[in-house]
C-alpha cells in the first residue's frame, strides 16, 4: 500500500465542503446479502435517510486445523471488501477471534492487498495489523 499522498488528493481536498450526511459503520452480520442488487438498494436507502457508509465491520474466525474453513472465511471477507467498495465505504474493520495462525495472517495480508486494489483500507481492529 502506498504511503505517499497523491497531489490530486490535496487538490481535491481543497475543494471539499461539509456534507449533510452521517457516517455509519455497517456490521457485516447485519447485511442480508452482498449481492449487487441488495447493496444497491441498501446504498440508496441509506442515502435517502442521510447516511453514508464509512466502514464495514466484521468478526473473523480462522480455523487453524481446516484449510477449507480458512478459505471459506477468506472468501467471506473478500466479499465484504467488495461490498464496502460498492457501498462507498472507505474501510473494512476486521476483528480476528483468537490468535491468528501463519496461514490466517497470510490470508489477511492478501485481503489487505485486495482491499487496496478496490480502494478500501483493510484494518485489523484487534491490535494487530493485517
Amino acid at each position: 500500500m502506498s504511503t505517499t499522498s497523491s497531489p490530486g488528493i490535496e487538490r481535491t481536498l481543497r475543494g471539499c465542503r461539509p456534507a449533510d450526511v452521517d457516517p455509519v459503520v455497517i456490521d457485516a452480520a447485519d447485511l442480508d446479502s452482498t449481492a449487487p442488487d441488495h447493496l444497491r438498494d441498501l446504498k440508496r436507502g441509506l442515502a435517502a435517510r442521510g447516511y453514508q457508509p464509512a466502514a464495514v465491520a466484521a468478526e473473523a474466525t480462522f480455523d487453524a486445523e481446516s484449510t477449507l474453513e480458512r478459505q471459506r472465511e477468506a472468501d467471506r471477507l473478500r466479499g465484504l471488501v467488495r461490498a464496502a467498495s460498492f457501498l462507498g465505504a472507505g474501510r473494512v474493520e476486521v476483528s480476528v477471534d483468537g490468535e491468528a495462525s501463519k496461514q490466517a495472517r497470510t490470508a489477511l495480508a492478501a485481503l489487505a492487498e485486495r482491499a487496496d486494489r478496490e480502494g478500501v483500507e483493510f484494518v485489523r481492529v484487534d491490535g494487530d495489523s493485517a
